[in-house]
């Protein structure tokens, strides 16, 4: 079983007028066999925590810490972090003309345990990984994430996640663009990636539809950098009754 802690974490961002920052002293411990979702209205940090616990550039940590079994997190390097259990599933994912998905997978999949996996068996694996998520066996010849559709693009991380088989897996915006089939497909992934139970997850999102398919154990509402309220699913309920405006006021 392992733990990923997050303990008084504050980021920074450059902009033209100097430093920003963004998030304000965020506590928050996942555990194995855990779901934690990870809501809150535009610009209050969610993703700002995804990609810092990546080891993105943009954000500098300015204190606090984020401990994977005990280790510093923050002394890793982002290889470094994928190997020792965290994948990060991104909002926008990059495309990469002249990589194919295939050879994509393969290297990941090579670098994250440090050694290449046995053809005949990867081979078999990346097709039963494919066929779950409903994705056409072409698709491992195209180039990565160039001209993929929303769906795709997010049935592509799924597949990563299931592939790379991390301890961790932070998800930013995993519904994101997604129509009602390609949810519960990517959706059904994530349970799936779940059920073993000695798998943490942590789900990024603006809104409750996908806590339809995958349900919380716990749910933390994020305004302006910090964790405002914690709670089980009944907070997920709340919010899609009330929205943030107990938290953020009424919209002009």
């Amino acid at each position: 079983m392992s733990t990923l802690e997050i303990r008084g974490l504050h980021v920074s961002v450059e902009t033209e007028a100097g430093p920003k920052e963004i998030l304000r002293g965020v506590d928050l411990t996942v555990r194995s066999g855990q779901t934690h979702a990870i809501m809150g209205p535009n610009g209050s940090g969610k993703s700002t925590l995804a990609y810092s616990l990546a080891g993105h550039p943009k954000y500098t940590v300015t204190s606090g810490e984020v401990l994977l079994d005990g280790e510093d997190v923050l002394a890793m390097t982002v290889d470094e972090r994928a190997r020792a259990g965290l994948f990060l599933a991104m909002q926008y994912p990059v495309e990469v003309p002249g990589v194919s998905v295939s050879n994509f997978l393969r290297t990941a999949k090579t670098a994250v345990d440090g050694g290449a996996p046995k053809l005949r068996t990867w081979v078999k694996d990346v097709k039963e990984a494919m066929d779950k998520l409903a994705i056409a066996d072409d698709f491992a010849e195209r180039d990565l994430n160039t001209g993929f559709s929303g769906g795709e693009k997010k049935r592509h991380e799924i597949l990563q996640l299931e592939l790379l088989n991390p301890k961790f897996a932070v998800l930013d915006e995993t519904d994101s663009g997604l129509d009602i089939d390609a949810l519960r497909v990517v959706s059904d992934g994530v349970n799936r990636f779940s059920a073993s139970g000695d798998k943490g997850v942590l789900l990024i999102t603006h809104y409750t539809r996908i806590l339809r398919y995958i349900k919380p154990d716990f749910v933390h509402v994020f305004v302006a950098g910090r964790v405002a309220e914690e709670g089980g699913p009944e907070l997920a309920e709340k919010l899609e009754e009330k929205g943030y405006v107990d938290y953020v006021g009424t919209p002009a």
